[in-house]
This record gives structure tokens, C-alpha cells and sequence, in this order.
């Protein structure tokens, strides 16, 4: 049964008006030399912990700040303050998805001119958010190993608009019986040659490759960055 035509004619407006908020977004970070990283996947797939991670090995060596999408709380705004950087909250309310407008209208007041990194931590969600660009240079999919080898091929769209896949709580692989190469199998035959990191916030397993391929990331998108390069202390 198709859809009513009223129903695609606002669902294509309000995707267009999105693309153009986000066109300026990215505008904005390009001109600032901020790199800018938006983290998707269901809940509970530790994109929470695995953030307070990052942003806590990069803090100090970087000026680094993150917004996070939720529908209701701010639990993950207090848990990531933690690691010592900027953190914003958006409270969705009833939208399960972030938005371009919601990230320009959380920035305002914010130093976002000096910022090297800004993550963006999306509402916990892998159907909503694939169709929304926030302006982001690195989309980034994450999926634990508790939640089964075949999630690429149930949510193909969001792997299709993610850069790259994080495997995450790599730590209890071997306690879920974990299948690394089944799950690789499957990314790989919804997005061929698709890069994929497998990691533990817990115990910082992986941890140091990804940040070595953030850091290249984005030294070849702001090759004027006078960071050297970066020695994991993690």
C-alpha cells in the first residue's frame, strides 16, 4: 500500500530543510577546523561509554566538546562531563532522531570556533537517524556483540550512510559466543570495503588504532592542524 501523498510531500520538505541547515553546518565546521563525529546505533550499545572514553583520552591534547541526543533525561550529558570537556544535552522530546536545527540551536553561546573535535551522540535509534545529516565530516555505526552477528543486514540504511562500524564490548565475545567473521560478513555484504573497528570501553582494547584513524581522519580534512601525531595513553 503506498504512502498517502500528503505524508511524502511533508516527509521530502522536511528532509530538504534539513539538508540545508546541515549544508551550513558544515560550512561552519569546515571554516573552524572543527572535525566533527556523529555516533549512531540501538540502545545499550555502549555509545555512551565508549564517547566518556574517547573524549577523555583526547581532552588535554585537543579542545574537544560533545552534544548528546536523548528523548527524556540527561544521564548521558552528567556521565560524559566526566571526562572533563564541554558536554550539551538535546532533549528530543517525542523525536526519536537528532536533527541539523537542533545542533545549530544547541551551539549557540558555545566556542565552537575553537573546537578541533565535536562529537554528536544521536538518540538511540538505527532507522530515524539514517536519513538526517548533521553536518558531520564521520558517521560512525556502533553495534555491541551482544546484539547478534546479522544487525547489518536487519538495519541495511544506516550502515549504507555510516563511514565506518565500531564493534563494540569486544571484551564479552567470548561469553555471548561471539562470530567476528559472520558479523564482518554481514557488514561487508550491505557495504562493501566498509571500515570496521572492533573495541571495549571497559578495557581500552582497540582503542588505540581507532585513534589513530580519527587522528588521520582528520588531519587530511584539516591539513593545517599543528597537533602532532598521537601517542595513546588510554
Amino acid at each position: 500500500m503506498s504512502e498517502p501523498p500528503r505524508l511524502v510531500q511533508v516527509r521530502q520538505r522536511v528532509l530538504k530543510e534539513n539538508d540545508v541547515a546541515a549544508r551550513a553546518l558544515r560550512t561552519r565546521f569546515h571554516e573552524a577546523g572543527t572535525y566533527v563525529v556523529s555516533l549512531v546505533s540501538s540502545p545499550g550499545a555502549g555509545k555512551t561509554a565508549w564517547l566518556e572514553r574517547v573524549l577523555t583520552a583526547l581532552h588535554g591534547r585537543y579542545h574537544v566538546a560533545a552534544l548528546v541526543g536523548d528523548l527524556a533525561t540527561d544521564n548521558d550529558a552528567v556521565r560524559l562531563a566526566r571526562s572533563r570537556v564541554p558536554v550539551k544535552q538535546i532533549t528530543t522530546g517525542t523525536v526519536c532522531h537528532l536533527e541539523a536545527a537542533m545542533v545549530a540551536t544547541a551551539l549557540e553561546g558555545w566556542p565552537s570556533k575553537s573546537l578541533d573535535y565535536l562529537f554528536i551522540e544521536n538518540v538511540g535509534n538505527l532507522v530515524c537517524p539514517s536519513s538526517f545529516d548533521l553536518g558531520e565530516d564521520l558517521r560512525l555505526v556502533l553495534l555491541s556483540v551482544t546484539e547478534g552477528e546479522d544487525k547489518p543486514l536487519k538495519y541495511p540504511t544506516i550502515f549504507n550512510t555510516a563511514d565506518v562500524a565500531l564493534v563494540t564490548k569486544i571484551d564479552l565475545a567470548e561469553a555471548v559466543e561471539f562470530d567476528a567473521e559472520a558479523m564482518r560478513r554481514a557488514i561487508e555484504s550491505v557495504r562493501p570495503g566498509m571500515e570496521v573497528f572492533e573495541v571495549s570501553a571497559k578495557t581500552g582494547a582497540g582503542m588505540e588504532p581507532w585513534l589513530r584513524f580519527l587522528e588521520a581522519r582528520r588531519l587530511a580534512a584539516c591539513p593545517t592542524s599543528s597537533v602532532p601525531p598521537f601517542a595513546a595513553r588510554i
